[in-house]
């Protein structure tokens, strides 16, 4: 091992000071011989990007070996979160376990949500009402779209397009206001719950997601116009954190990323669940690989997801919001204050939770960022013996060291923006 890698293995672990000069790894070679060693040329230094502030991507840190303003090699390092959001997983009963999940990735919450009931129901071997199937799909897109709209904001924002941070987060807002009417809170909803959803949808809740629908391809039009045909835009991305088909599945990389390289691979479409084999979308792929194609996936993606969310106002099907049973469906509010029996069935649920049949199972669905999974093993008591979650963004962060081998630091900048990781899914 050469001296500069035994330094970059030991900074690893300790914070650096300033930049770490270290000696050359390389000998200048010309016609005639060698020349003269001057003094600061042929020479590399490792420093750190971030730990940044929360308000970006993250608590992310990035060691970085640079020869001048080119990355020689990066690696991320991640841990500065501490959420243990895994271990909690295993103190909680399954129906606080929902309360706990929506953290992870917070601009997707619902994903986490949802893809946490699916396992828990398939232990129960529970079968939800279609309504609270179609309602599930509907919630799920809308907040796929407002995870790329805040992603196209913070794109611009980091790569030099300030004003998309305005547009960005104004579409968003109208996104956030719907999922408000209907769940009661913006973020960290807690709505998708075992055995179906905490509530019925809320009157007029067809005129408000329709309205949105049109304000976010009003938005989206806009952002097409400003961004993807401007000569700066597309000099900044185009050929820039280029990954291919083979690297991303070596690294088990899914999701927008995994698309750009040629390789259309969507849950709802290769392994369809709730409804999404029952809705007309298309899976949007590109072939470059390049953060230029990552930011014209999601965009389009969101106009996709649109087309869904309009199918569900237009199918939504009635009946009942969640399944009626009285094992892990609390009673109706107005019992509450009528019987006693439900009213102890209502403090039993919410104090002890309900039991789930011994055995372990895997579910997975397409979240905003890719495939996140959650495997679930139970003993038969009110609490999982194991939960653990594969979030998406821990995989697409190791995407990031063959991205920016021999870029510039700038490039960095567009490269971690377009991977879009979320670090609470990450340090879980």
């Amino acid at each position: 091992m050469t001296h500069i890698e035994d330094t970059f293995e030991r900074l690893e672990h300790q914070t650096s000071e300033g930049a770490q000069e270290l000696k050359p790894h390389h000998e200048i070679v010309v016609a005639g011989g060698p020349w003269p060693e001057l003094e600061g040329e042929g020479q590399t230094m490792i420093i750190n990007m971030g730990p940044s502030h929360p308000s970006t991507h993250g608590v992310l840190r990035i060691m970085m070996e640079l020869d001048g303003e080119t990355v020689v090699r990066a690696k991320p390092i991640i841990g500065y979160l501490h959420t243990g959001m895994e271990k909690t997983g295993e103190e909680l009963t399954y129906v606080q376990g929902g309360t706990n999940v929506t953290r992870m990735d917070y601009l997707s919450p619902l994903s986490n949500e949802l893809v946490f009931a699916t396992a828990v129901e398939q232990l129960l071997d529970l079968e939800i009402p279609e309504r609270a199937v179609w309602m599930r799909m509907m919630l799920a897109e809308l907040n796929r779209i407002s995870s790329h709209l805040l992603f196209q904001a913070t794109n611009g924002m980091d790569i030099g397009a300030v004003s998309m941070m305005i547009f960005g987060w104004r579409e968003r807002e109208e996104v956030l206001r719907v999922l408000e009417m209907i769940t009661g809170l913006r973020m960290n909803h807690n709505f998708i719950r075992v055995g179906g959803l905490a509530a019925d949808l809320p009157d007029g809740w067809q005129d408000a997601i329709l309205e949105v629908c049109d304000i976010v391809e009003a938005g989206v039009a806009d952002y097409d116009t400003i961004l993807s045909e401007n000569p700066i835009w597309q000099e900044r991305l185009m050929g820039v954190g280029v990954l291919t088909t083979q690297q991303c599945l070596d690294l088990s990389i899914t999701g927008p990323l995994l698309r750009s390289t040629g390789y259309p691979w969507d849950l709802r479409k290769a392994q369809p669940y709730l409804a999404y084999d029952q809705v007309e979308f298309d899976v949007i792929y590109t072939d470059n690989g390049d953060c230029y194609d990552r930011y014209r996936i999601r965009l389009y993606e969101i106009l996709e997801s649109v087309r869904i969310v309009r199918q569900c106002v237009a199918r939504m099907p009635g009946g009942d919001y969640r399944v009626q049973d009285k094992k892990v469906t609390p009673p109706p509010r107005a019992r509450i204050d009528e019987s006693m029996e439900a009213l102890i069935h209502h403090f039993k649920l919410f104090t002890e939770g309900f039991r789930v049949p011994a055995g372990e199972t895997y579910a997975s669905i397409e979240s905003p960022r890719g495939e996140i999974g959650c495997y679930v093993v139970s003993d038969g008591t009110g609490k999982p013996v194991r939960m653990h979650v594969r979030g998406p963004s821990f995989y697409n962060l190791q995407a990031m060291s063959p991205m920016m081998e021999n870029r510039l630091v700038a490039d960095a900048v567009a490269i971690i923006s377009t991977v879009d990781p979320i670090m609470g899914e990450v340090d879980r």
